[in-house]
């Protein structure tokens, strides 16, 4: 059974992160909108404590625009292919971090069920998908830094761009010029964050499918997967955007031999983001990851239902 679970998990898991990629790559590319270059962070400090006129010209951001606009652009500058940019890294991040978290859940559901009624209170939901959110993610970190850089790197200048081949190729290219510990970078918040969406998606896909069951909203099928799904979907992306957008800055981030990395760590990223951006610039990017986590979990579960269906008498 628990084998199993883990193999009904990944299905389902890869079905959907490949289904919904090009909304996850736009929420990527919306997310790193406004952040300094790297000529702007070296200019800072002289103009924040130099009290004389000045020369030197400080270019501005480019003008933040929707999910929409975001998409056109991928596709006038690379084509429609651009936007599968990186869905090799989402394979291999949905094999082993969803693989991983789903089918732990799954046993520590089980386990902690009551043997009666096979129901399970929400907050030990919680606590399942807390452990099995941080487990997985320590173990796809790699594909995650793989996958964050691919979909970033097609707003770098050409002569900037890391232009991996694959998945297999980034974290070659990343081992070989930046050292093992770089497949890690931002680990801490790929298991927070992990964590959290495990939690409050898995968790809440359970308990609004009970309730709605329970009071006879509706029956046990489509209609009441795909409702407890996007409701699910719903509260994850509210609880987990903000380490999102600092975890893809972090894993994004350049560093150059020699120079101090744009950010000391996720306090640093978060700090440094809300003073030039400001406290809402943790939710950047929530209407593509709402638009992407609403798809990616009724997608998700919907077919996780039907794997389940599939290998019931297994």
């Amino acid at each position: 059974m628990g084998l199993k679970g883990f193999a009904e998990g990944g299905i389902a898991s890869i079905v959907a992160g490949c289904t919904t990629h090009p909304l996850d790559l736009i929420k990527v590319r919306m997310q790193l909108q406004g952040e300094p270059t790297a000529a702007v962070q070296s200019l800072r400090p002289a103009m924040a404590f130099h009290a004389g006129p000045s020369h030197t010209t400080v270019p501005l951001p480019p003008p933040r625009v929707g999910p929409i606009s975001v998409g056109l652009r991928i596709i006038q500058q690379d084509g429609a292919a651009a936007l599968f940019s990186g869905v090799s890294a989402t394979v291999l991040r949905q094999t082993l971090y969803s693989t991983t978290r789903m089918g732990l859940y799954e046993i520590l559901k089980n386990k902690w069920a009551d043997p009666n009624t096979n129901n399970l209170p929400l907050t030990s939901k919680i606590t399942a998908g807390l452990i099995a959110g941080g487990v997985g993610a320590a173990v796809g970190n790699p594909a995650d830094v793989a996958m964050v850089r691919m979909q970033a790197d097609g707003r770098l200048p050409l002569d900037q761009r890391r232009n991996y081949k694959s998945v297999v190729d980034a974290i070659s290219q990343m081992t070989k010029n930046e050292g093992v510990a770089s497949l890690w970078r931002g680990s801490s918040l790929t298991v927070h964050r992990a964590m959290v969406v495990t939690a409050s998606q898995l968790a809440s896909y359970d308990q609004f499918k009970e309730m709605i069951l329970e009071k006879n909203l509706m029956k046990d099928g489509l209609g009441t997967h795909v409702t407890a799904s996007f409701a699910a979907g719903f509260v994850a992306a509210v609880a987990s955007n903000p380490i999102d957008v600092i975890k893809t800055r972090v894993m994004n981030m350049k560093v150059e031999a020699g120079k101090a990395a744009p950010y000391s760590g996720a306090v640093d990223c978060a700090v440094k983001t809300i003073k030039a951006e400001g406290p809402m610039a943790l939710y950047k990017g929530f209407i593509p990851t709402i638009s992407r986590q609403g798809p990616f979990t009724v997608v998700l579960f919907v077919t996780l239902e039907q794997v389940r269906k599939l290998l019931k008498d297994f």
